[in-house]
Order: structure tokens, then C-alpha cells, then sequence
């Protein structure tokens, strides 16, 4: 009788377990190694992603000006050079705002710490005068020092250095609009068959969650900065504008973004028109926020964003991590994205029907009729 084989110390439980674990420790390093390298080369990465977002979200007026019999070099110029207005446009008023109202600000926010001062002076707990004092005279003067003004204009030297990545943004961006058909269906020559399908379905969800996305989010952010920036140039609060800027930009940041933009905004009150004035600030920011929570979003998202919270606050904090704001506002609709990528993949979403032709419509809905008394 012959001896049987010796056993691979591989074919048991716990060699299935190591090979399993070997492979997932090796999928692990190849993705720290290609996010690392993504880290590298954010110069090109995030101006690429910025402009694939902003395609997926102004993609639709270009396709409605094609049909409308508009030139596909037309209808793309019409809608970048439209964008470029706009964003050109809030960072002039931005800019222009700062430099107008910022010697206001601080004039007021002397006569802001007074009556905060009284106020804490008067309250239940005891406070350290001098402390108190001595913090509101530093304030002031680092307010109005040039050691402020300096760090400004340090601060906008270095956005400058971000130019050659806009320039890149602006270039890819003209380039998916125009041409982003002919480049999905180049990178779809990798795939054939099956997969082919599942990639355009892929493709075809992603432009839907990102564009779906990015409207959302900016009607949202756009009725909160509206209403918030009008109570505050309302009660004459200095830096309304930009004040409002910022809560438009903080609403692309689920979870904090228009929380530390109301927070600021009452900050700003505070310090400039009083405790009364950041009192009706705060009432409107918490208004809105409930608003935005259970109207708002459920109306103008829909079903662009099936992500759980916490994979969005997950989400968050690594973008957050490799690439600071610009990360924590890109973390969201790429996550977003990857779970629909997932969903089709993986045969969760297997895509919509096909219409159903109008004969056999026709032949389906008349039994029906028949039975009807």
C-alpha cells in the first residue's frame, strides 16, 4: 500500500489564513505605495481632480447648448469662460471687501472686547482683570500691528505658487469639456466584453454622483452663504462678504465645514457689533443648519451621496491628512464615487432596465384591462 503524501503545510486552516494574509498585506502596501506617490505629485493630482469633479458638475449645460445646435468648441468655451467669470469675479469682491472693511473691523472690535469685558466682569464666575486686559490690548494691537499685515501678504505670496496648479486645472478642465468623450473612450480600449460594460456603467454612475454632488452641494452652500451673509449685512457686520464666501466654501466640507463657518461668522459679530449682534447670528446659523439638514440636502442631493456618516468622517480626516482643505473638500465625492465604482463592480448596481418596447407594453396592459369590471 502505498504511503500517502506528505501534507502541504500550506492546505490547512492556518496556512489558508497566512496566504490570505500575505495577499492582503501585499494589497495594502502597493496602496500605501500609490498613495504615497500620489502625495508626491499633488501639483498634478488635485488640479486633475478639481477639473474632472467641475466637468462632471458643468457637463450638463454643455450637452443642453449642443443640442440646442451650438458648436461643440462654442458650447465649451461659453461654459469655461462663464466659470471663469464667476470665480474671478468672488475673488475680486473677496479681496476688495478685506481691504475696505478690515480698518472698520478692527475699529469695532475695541468697542466688541469692551462690552464682552463687561460682561464677563459682571457675570458669576470671577475673572482675572489684567489677564483680561492684557489679552484684549495684544489682540488689538496684532490686529492692527504690521506683523499682521505682513503675515497677509506672506500668506498671499504663497497662494501665488499656486497658480501654475489653476493654469493646469483651467487646461484640463477646457479639455474634458471638449473632448471628454473621445478620452473615456480611449481608456475604455482596456476593457472588452463583460467588463467593458461594466466599466461604462461605472463611468456612467461616477459622472452621475459627481455632478450630482457638486450641484447639490453648491445650492445648499449657496442658500446658507445668502442667508447668512444678508443677516450680516443686515446688522452692518464687517467682512459680510467674505464672511459669506467662506460658508459657501464650507458647505463643500460635510459635517464641519458650515459649522466653523457659522462659528466664525459669530466670532466676527462678536468682536465687531456686540454679544446681541453674534446672539441673532448664531440664531440664523442654527436655523439654516436645521434647515439645510432636514430639507435642504434630502431635496436638492437625492441619491448622489449613499455614504454612510461615518465612512464620510472617515473619509474627512484622511483627506484631511494628505492634503489639508483641498483634500477634506475632494475626500467626500471620491468616496462617493469609489462606493459607486464598488456597487457596479461587484454586481450591486447592475444598471437600469431597458425600456421595455411600446407593443409589448401594449400586450401587457391590455389583460389588465380586461379584468377590469
Amino acid at each position: 500500500m502505498p504511503e500517502p503524501a506528505p501534507r502541504s503545510p500550506w492546505s490547512d486552516t492556518l496556512g489558508r489564513a497566512a496566504v490570505r494574509s500575505a495577499q492582503t498585506l501585499l494589497i495594502l502596501a502597493l496602496a500605501s505605495v500609490l498613495v504615497y506617490a500620489l502625495t508626491r505629485v499633488t501639483l498634478i493630482v488635485i488640479p486633475v481632480l478639481i477639473a474632472l469633479i467641475l466637468a462632471a458638475a458643468i457637463a450638463p449645460l454643455v450637452s443642453w447648448l449642443r443640442r440646442r445646435g451650438w458648436p461643440a468648441a462654442a458650447a465649451t468655451g461659453v461654459s469655461f469662460l462663464g466659470m471663469l467669470a464667476v470665480f474671478g469675479g468672488i475673488t475680486t469682491g473677496i479681496v476688495f471687501a478685506v481691504r475696505g472693511e478690515w480698518p472698520t473691523l478692527v475699529a469695532k472690535a475695541g468697542a466688541g472686547f469692551d462690552q464682552l469685558y463687561a460682561l464677563v466682569k459682571t457675570g458669576p464666575f470671577p475673572v482675572d482683570d489684567a489677564a483680561i486686559q492684557d489679552a484684549r490690548d495684544k489682540a488689538l494691537e496684532f490686529l492692527g500691528s504690521s506683523a499682521f499685515t505682513s503675515g497677509a501678504i506672506t500668506g498671499l505670496g504663497a497662494a501665488t505658487q499656486f497658480a501654475t496648479g489653476f493654469v493646469l486645472m483651467a487646461v484640463v478642465l477646457f479639455y474634458f469639456l471638449k473632448d471628454g468623450q473621445r478620452i473615456w473612450a480611449f481608456i475604455l480600449r482596456a476593457f472588452t466584453g463583460g467588463r467593458r460594460a461594466r466599466a461604462e456603467l461605472a463611468g456612467a454612475r461616477s459622472l452621475q454622483v459627481l455632478g450630482g454632488y457638486v450641484r447639490g452641494t453648491a445650492a445648499v452652500a449657496g442658500v446658507d452663504a445668502v442667508v447668512i451673509g444678508g443677516a450680516l449685512l443686515v446688522m452692518q457686520v464687517p467682512l459680510a462678504l467674505p464672511l459669506a464666501v467662506i460658508t459657501f466654501i464650507g458647505g463643500f466640507i460635510p459635517m464641519v465645514g458650515a459649522t466653523a463657518a457659522g462659528a466664525l461668522a459669530v466670532l466676527v459679530a462678536l468682536v465687531s457689533n456686540g454679544p446681541a449682534a453674534a446672539l441673532i447670528t448664531l440664531a440664523v446659523v442654527v436655523g439654516i443648519n436645521q434647515l439645510e439638514g432636514n430639507f435642504l440636502q434630502p431635496v436638492l442631493m437625492g441619491n448622489a451621496l449613499k455614504v454612510h456618516g461615518l465612512v464620510i468622517l472617515l473619509a474627512l480626516t484622511a483627506g484631511t491628512i494628505l492634503a489639508g482643505i483641498v483634500g477634506a473638500v475632494l475626500a467626500v465625492p471620491l468616496t462617493a464615487v469609489g462606493w459607486a465604482v464598488i456597487k457596479v463592480w461587484t454586481g450591486e448596481d447592475p444598471g437600469d432596465p431597458p425600456p421595455v418596447p411600446q407593443t409589448a407594453a401594449a400586450d401587457v396592459a391590455e389583460p389588465e384591462l380586461e379584468r377590469l369590471p
